[in-house]
């Protein structure tokens, strides 16, 4: 692979409980377990990051497809649920939700722009296979 950007971050501290931050400074923040899962909650927590990160970049992905396809997306948005639960083997596993809104493109455009970028989004390619990921097309 030919690596066009590193992001680098490092943990510190009591894991879910700790500090995360990256080494170019830009992210700098105290975590905490969600109150479901018996913390405190009141901070971010990986899944929360891990929602936000997976919906920003799949967003990416929907307004590059458009483009290659020449269609103008407006007040479009992504929203992603990152779930995490017990695995059966003593371990945890997440799934994942990302609901795709598209305003003025018919469902079916919308729901073919969806996939595609399914198909190109870097968080799909790593999770494919790995976790369930559901995506849906709403219109509202």
């Amino acid at each position: 692979m030919d690596v066009i950007y590193t992001a680098e971050a490092l943990s510190t501290g009591a894991g879910r409980n700790g500090h995360v931050a990256t080494k170019d400074g830009t992210l700098d923040l105290d975590l905490s377990i969600p109150k479901e899962m018996g913390g405190a909650g009141g901070a971010p927590n990986p899944e929360a990051l891990f929602a936000a990160g997976y919906a920003a970049c799949f967003h990416s992905a929907l307004q590059g497809v458009a483009r290659s396809q020449k269609i103008t997306l407006e007040d479009e948005t992504v929203g992603a649920r990152v779930h995490i639960g017990p695995n059966g083997d003593g371990g945890f596993q997440l799934a994942v939700e990302l609901e795709v809104v598209i305003p003025n493109v018919p469902h079916d455009q919308a729901q073919a722009l969806a996939d595609a970028a399914h198909k190109v989004c870097p968080y799909s390619n790593a999770t494919r296979g790995n976790i369930d990921v559901k995506v849906t097309v709403t219109d509202d």
